[in-house]
C-alpha cells in the first residue's frame, strides 16, 4: 500500500539503471595483477555449462549457480567501467543498481526491492551490478533495539538469500570493504582488488581521455610529466581532463586557434584536488560520519520526516473528503 499511495503521487520507481555497455577492455586501463584476475573471472564465467552441466555439478549443488564477484578499490579505479566491459563481452546488458531508489523509507520495503532486482537480472538475463555496494551490504547490527536496525539486517539477509540463488553474473563493487557483512565473503567467489594506477597505467589514462584527432593539444603537453606529478586515480584524471578543457575554452582569442596547453591540465588536477579537500570538511559536525551505522541512522531520520509527511498528507486528505461530504 505504501508504494502505491508513492507511485500515485510521485510516479513509479525505477529500481535499476539498464545499460547497453559501449566500453569494452580495449578502453579498461588497469594495473597488470587486477586485469588478469578479472580476465580469470571471465573465463570462469564461460566455463560454467562445462563445471555444473557437463561435469554434473549441479546436481550436487541445488544453489550458489552463479557467479559472484566482488570489487574492491578506492573511488575512480575503474571499477564501474570494468564491469560494463564484462558485459560487453559476454554481450549481455548491465543492470545498475540504483541504491536510492532500492532503498526505502518503509519498514520492510528495501528487501522486497531488492528480491526485484534479482528478479529482473534472472529473467533478463543481464550482469546485475551494485555500485557502492557497502551502503546495501553493511554489517549487521548485533543489538537490535531500533527499528532501523532490524531492518537493515533483514535487507542484508534477504540480499544474501537471493545471491544465494541467483543463476547469473553480479557484481558488488565497494569503496571500503571492510564495512560490509562477513557472510558475503563465503557467497562472493572472488574477490578483485582494484589498486591505485601506477606511473604507466596514469600516463595512458591521461592519454585515453582525449579524443585521437579532434582534441587540439599545444606542443608543450607532456602526459608522462603528468603521470608522474599527479599520483591519482583515473577518475580524478577524467575530471581533470574536462576541467582542462573548459579552462582552455575560456582563454581569449578565436576558438579556432585554442588548443589545451600543460598549464591548463595542471590547473584542472589542481581544482580536482581542491574540491577534493572542500568534501573532506564536515558541515554537521558531532552527527555520524560514514560506516554502517551513521547511514542507518540517517535512514531511520529520513523515514521518520518521511512518516510524518505521509501522515500530515492523509490527515488533509480525509479533512477534504469530510468537507466535500458535506459540502
Amino acid at each position: 500500500m505504501s508504494d502505491a499511495l508513492r507511485d500515485l503521487f510521485f510516479g513509479r520507481r525505477q529500481l535499476v539503471e539498464t545499460l547497453a555497455p559501449r566500453r569494452t577492455f580495449a578502453d579498461v586501463i588497469l594495473p597488470p595483477p587486477t586485469l588478469e584476475a578479472i580476465r580469470h573471472a571471465l573465463a570462469l564465467i564461460r566455463k560454467q555449462d562445462l563445471i555444473f552441466e557437463q561435469w554434473g555439478l549441479a546436481e550436487r549443488h541445488g544453489g550458489g549457480l552463479g557467479l559472484a564477484f566482488h570489487f574492491a578499490g578506492p573511488p575512480g579505479t575503474g571499477k564501474t567501467i570494468a564491469a560494463e566491459a564484462i558485459a560487453a563481452t559476454l554481450g549481455r546488458k548491465l543492470l545498475v543498481v540504483r541504491y536510492a531508489e532500492l532503498e526505502s523509507r518503509w519498514a520492510g520495503q528495501t528487501a522486497k526491492h531488492v528480491a526485484a532486482v534479482f528478479r529482473e537480472a534472472a529473467e533478463s538475463g543481464a550482469v546485475l551490478f551494485f555500485d557502492e555496494a557497502d551502503a546495501i551490504a553493511a554489517r549487521r547490527f548485533t543489538n537490535l533495539s531500533q527499528g532501523y536496525e532490524r531492518d537493515s539486517n533483514a535487507t542484508v539477509a534477504v540480499l544474501l538469500s537471493e545471491l544465494e540463488r541467483f543463476p547469473g553474473v553480479v557484481i558488488f563493487a565497494t569503496n571500503l570493504a571492510s564495512n560490509i557483512d562477513p557472510a558475503f565473503e563465503r557467497r562472493i567467489r572472488h574477490h578483485i582488488r582494484f589498486e591505485m594506477p601506477g606511473l604507466g597505467e596514469r600516463e595512458r589514462i591521461w592519454r585515453a581521455q582525449l579524443h585521437a584527432t579532434k582534441t587540439p593539444l599545444a606542443p608543450d603537453v607532456d602526459f608522462p610529466a603528468l603521470a608522474e606529478r599527479f599520483a591519482r586515480s583515473g577518475g580524478d584524471i577524467k575530471n581533470a581532463v574536462l576541467k582542462a578543457a573548459q579552462i582552455a575554452t575560456l582563454e581569449p582569442g578565436p576558438d579556432a586557434d585554442k588548443r589545451i596547453e600543460q598549464r591548463h591540465f595542471v590547473q584542472g588536477m589542481e581544482s580536482v584536488v581542491a574540491a577534493e579537500r572542500v568534501m573532506a570538511q564536515s558541515l554537521f559536525e558531532g552527527e555520524p560520519q560514514g560506516g554502517a551505522a551513521g547511514a542507518a541512522l540517517a535512514r531511520a531520520r529520513d523515514r521518520l520526516l518521511f512518516a510524518i509527511a505521509a501522515a500530515a498528507l492523509a490527515v488533509s486528505l480525509i479533512a477534504l473528503g469530510v468537507a466535500l461530504a458535506r459540502g
